[in-house]
Protein backbone atom coordinates (compact mmCIF):
# COMPACT_ATOMS: atom_id res chain seq x y z
CA UNK A 1 0.00 0.00 0.00
CA UNK A 2 1.58 3.71 -1.42
CA UNK A 3 1.90 5.83 1.67
CA UNK A 4 -0.48 8.38 0.27
CA UNK A 5 -3.03 5.06 0.72
CA UNK A 6 -2.03 4.47 4.16
CA UNK A 7 -2.51 7.88 5.11
CA UNK A 8 -6.26 8.12 3.73
CA UNK A 9 -7.36 4.84 5.05
CA UNK A 10 -5.86 5.91 8.59
CA UNK A 11 -8.12 9.09 8.12
CA UNK A 12 -11.04 6.97 7.30
CA UNK A 13 -10.63 4.84 10.17
CA UNK A 14 -10.18 7.59 12.96
CA UNK A 15 -13.28 9.37 11.12
CA UNK A 16 -15.63 6.50 11.30
CA UNK A 17 -13.98 5.71 15.08
CA UNK A 18 -15.00 9.17 15.94
CA UNK A 19 -18.64 8.59 14.45
CA UNK A 20 -18.97 5.46 16.31
CA UNK A 21 -18.33 6.65 19.10
CA UNK A 22 -20.43 9.44 19.11
CA UNK A 23 -17.94 12.09 19.20
CA UNK A 24 -19.34 13.78 16.14
CA UNK A 25 -22.97 13.17 14.59
CA UNK A 26 -24.66 14.31 11.63
CA UNK A 27 -22.30 16.62 8.88
CA UNK A 28 -19.82 17.65 11.36
CA UNK A 29 -16.22 17.50 12.25
CA UNK A 30 -12.82 17.66 10.60
CA UNK A 31 -9.77 15.63 10.40
CA UNK A 32 -6.62 16.79 8.53
CA UNK A 33 -2.91 14.57 8.38
CA UNK A 34 0.48 16.07 6.89
CA UNK A 35 0.86 13.99 3.54
CA UNK A 36 4.73 15.39 3.14
CA UNK A 37 4.51 19.23 1.90
CA UNK A 38 0.78 19.04 1.48
CA UNK A 39 -2.50 17.97 4.05
CA UNK A 40 -5.00 15.42 3.35
CA UNK A 41 -8.38 16.84 4.63
CA UNK A 42 -12.05 16.01 5.08
CA UNK A 43 -14.14 17.50 2.69
CA UNK A 44 -16.93 19.77 3.39
CA UNK A 45 -20.60 18.49 4.02
CA UNK A 46 -18.82 15.41 4.51
CA UNK A 47 -20.26 12.55 7.55
CA UNK A 48 -17.71 10.91 8.98
CA UNK A 49 -19.51 7.66 10.09
CA UNK A 50 -19.72 7.05 5.93
CA UNK A 51 -16.51 9.26 4.76
CA UNK A 52 -14.24 6.64 1.63
CA UNK A 53 -10.81 7.39 0.91
CA UNK A 54 -11.21 8.85 -2.46
CA UNK A 55 -13.46 11.66 -0.39
CA UNK A 56 -10.66 13.77 0.89
CA UNK A 57 -9.42 16.92 -0.21
CA UNK A 58 -5.74 17.78 -0.45
CA UNK A 59 -4.60 21.43 0.17
CA UNK A 60 -1.40 23.02 0.79
CA UNK A 61 0.42 24.49 3.68
CA UNK A 62 -1.53 27.38 3.43
CA UNK A 63 -5.03 25.90 3.29
CA UNK A 64 -4.80 26.14 -0.79
CA UNK A 65 -7.33 23.60 -2.68
CA UNK A 66 -5.09 21.91 -4.69
CA UNK A 67 -6.84 18.34 -5.62
CA UNK A 68 -9.74 16.32 -4.59
CA UNK A 69 -13.59 17.37 -3.63
CA UNK A 70 -13.66 21.13 -2.01
CA UNK A 71 -12.32 20.90 1.69
CA UNK A 72 -13.58 21.75 4.69
CA UNK A 73 -14.52 25.19 4.74
CA UNK A 74 -12.51 24.86 8.40
CA UNK A 75 -9.71 23.58 6.21
CA UNK A 76 -7.64 26.92 6.76
CA UNK A 77 -7.77 26.03 10.58
CA UNK A 78 -5.75 22.83 10.72
CA UNK A 79 -3.19 24.21 8.47
CA UNK A 80 -2.83 27.41 10.80
CA UNK A 81 -2.75 24.72 13.92
CA UNK A 82 0.19 22.77 11.86
CA UNK A 83 2.04 25.55 10.50
CA UNK A 84 2.52 26.56 14.33
CA UNK A 85 3.17 22.78 15.41
CA UNK A 86 5.89 21.71 13.74
CA UNK A 87 5.96 18.39 15.33
CA UNK A 88 2.10 18.10 15.03
CA UNK A 89 1.16 15.95 12.07
CA UNK A 90 -2.65 15.64 12.76
CA UNK A 91 -5.72 18.06 13.77
CA UNK A 92 -8.76 17.22 14.93
CA UNK A 93 -11.96 19.33 15.02
CA UNK A 94 -15.28 17.84 16.12
CA UNK A 95 -18.53 19.23 17.87
CA UNK A 96 -18.27 16.32 20.83
CA UNK A 97 -21.40 17.25 22.86
CA UNK A 98 -19.62 17.88 26.31
CA UNK A 99 -16.46 19.92 24.75
CA UNK A 100 -19.29 22.30 23.14
CA UNK A 101 -21.53 22.25 26.06
CA UNK A 102 -18.19 23.74 28.46
CA UNK A 103 -17.58 26.10 25.55
CA UNK A 104 -20.63 28.13 26.08
CA UNK A 105 -20.61 28.07 29.86
CA UNK A 106 -20.13 31.98 30.63
CA UNK A 107 -17.13 32.69 33.22
CA UNK A 108 -14.11 30.52 31.72
CA UNK A 109 -10.68 31.03 32.28
CA UNK A 110 -10.31 31.90 28.73
CA UNK A 111 -6.10 31.04 29.24
CA UNK A 112 -7.14 27.56 30.68
CA UNK A 113 -10.83 26.92 30.04
CA UNK A 114 -11.17 23.41 32.33
CA UNK A 115 -9.36 23.30 35.22
CA UNK A 116 -6.87 19.91 35.54
CA UNK A 117 -9.14 17.97 37.33
CA UNK A 118 -6.69 14.47 36.29
CA UNK A 119 -3.80 13.75 35.34
CA UNK A 120 -4.26 11.84 32.24
CA UNK A 121 -5.92 15.65 31.19
CA UNK A 122 -2.63 16.92 32.18
CA UNK A 123 -0.74 14.99 30.26
CA UNK A 124 -2.65 14.62 26.93
CA UNK A 125 -4.61 18.00 27.04
CA UNK A 126 -2.69 20.26 28.89
CA UNK A 127 -4.03 23.82 28.92
CA UNK A 128 -6.66 24.29 27.02
CA UNK A 129 -6.99 28.23 25.84
CA UNK A 130 -10.62 29.07 24.91
CA UNK A 131 -10.89 31.38 21.39
CA UNK A 132 -13.62 34.23 20.93
CA UNK A 133 -16.43 33.35 19.32
CA UNK A 134 -16.58 33.28 15.94
CA UNK A 135 -18.93 31.68 13.09
CA UNK A 136 -18.00 28.66 11.64
CA UNK A 137 -15.26 29.27 8.31
CA UNK A 138 -14.71 32.76 9.74
CA UNK A 139 -10.94 33.18 8.74
CA UNK A 140 -10.86 36.28 11.12
CA UNK A 141 -10.16 33.11 13.46
CA UNK A 142 -6.89 31.51 12.37
CA UNK A 143 -5.08 34.95 14.22
CA UNK A 144 -5.93 33.63 17.49
CA UNK A 145 -5.36 30.20 17.31
CA UNK A 146 -2.23 30.98 15.44
CA UNK A 147 -1.22 32.76 18.43
CA UNK A 148 -2.66 30.23 20.95
CA UNK A 149 -1.45 26.93 19.11
CA UNK A 150 2.64 27.84 19.41
CA UNK A 151 1.77 26.64 22.97
CA UNK A 152 -0.74 24.82 23.15
CA UNK A 153 -1.77 21.96 21.35
CA UNK A 154 -5.29 22.01 21.75
CA UNK A 155 -7.72 25.13 21.70
CA UNK A 156 -11.56 25.40 22.96
CA UNK A 157 -13.65 27.25 20.37
CA UNK A 158 -16.01 29.45 21.91
CA UNK A 159 -19.69 28.32 21.81
CA UNK A 160 -18.13 25.63 18.93
CA UNK A 161 -16.27 22.94 19.81
CA UNK A 162 -12.58 21.50 20.84
CA UNK A 163 -9.31 21.67 18.43
CA UNK A 164 -6.69 18.99 18.59
CA UNK A 165 -3.04 18.39 17.19
CA UNK A 166 -1.01 15.39 18.02
CA UNK A 167 1.73 13.43 16.55
CA UNK A 168 -0.32 11.16 14.72
CA UNK A 169 -3.79 10.35 14.45
CA UNK A 170 -3.93 7.73 17.42
CA UNK A 171 -2.60 10.25 20.08
CA UNK A 172 -4.58 13.75 18.37
CA UNK A 173 -7.67 10.83 19.36
CA UNK A 174 -6.66 9.97 22.50
CA UNK A 175 -6.38 13.54 23.65
CA UNK A 176 -9.80 15.00 21.80
CA UNK A 177 -11.68 11.95 24.38
CA UNK A 178 -9.53 12.43 27.19
CA UNK A 179 -10.95 16.44 26.54
CA UNK A 180 -14.27 14.76 26.15
CA UNK A 181 -14.16 12.98 29.27
CA UNK A 182 -12.65 15.72 31.32
CA UNK A 183 -15.32 18.27 30.07
CA UNK A 184 -18.12 15.87 31.54
CA UNK A 185 -16.34 15.46 34.36
CA UNK A 186 -16.11 19.42 34.81
CA UNK A 187 -19.92 19.76 33.88
CA UNK A 188 -20.81 17.16 36.68
CA UNK A 189 -19.02 18.87 38.90
CA UNK A 190 -20.07 22.39 37.91
CA UNK A 191 -21.08 24.05 40.93
CA UNK A 192 -19.21 22.08 43.25
CA UNK A 193 -16.30 22.68 45.30
CA UNK A 194 -13.41 21.10 43.36
CA UNK A 195 -9.49 19.75 43.71
CA UNK A 196 -7.64 20.58 40.61
CA UNK A 197 -4.06 19.55 40.61
CA UNK A 198 -2.39 21.97 41.99
CA UNK A 199 0.74 24.06 39.70
CA UNK A 200 3.79 21.89 41.06
CA UNK A 201 1.65 18.38 40.31
CA UNK A 202 1.13 19.72 37.01
CA UNK A 203 4.62 20.82 36.27
CA UNK A 204 5.46 16.82 37.56
CA UNK A 205 3.14 15.93 34.74
CA UNK A 206 4.66 18.17 32.26
CA UNK A 207 7.53 15.82 30.92
CA UNK A 208 4.56 13.15 30.09
CA UNK A 209 3.09 14.84 27.57
CA UNK A 210 1.72 12.63 25.22
CA UNK A 211 0.77 14.96 22.23
CA UNK A 212 3.35 17.94 20.91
Amino acid sequence: MTGDRLQRERVVTAARSLFDRGLTHGRTGNISVRDGDRLLVTPTGACLGTLRSGDLSVIDADGRHVAGPPPSKEAFLHATVLRQRPTANAVVHTHSTHSAAVSCLAGLDPDDAIPPLTAYFAMRVGRLPLIPYHPPGDIRVAEPIARAAVDHSAVLLANHGPVVAGANLDSTLDALEELEHTAEIFLLLHGFSTRPLTGRQREDLHARRETP
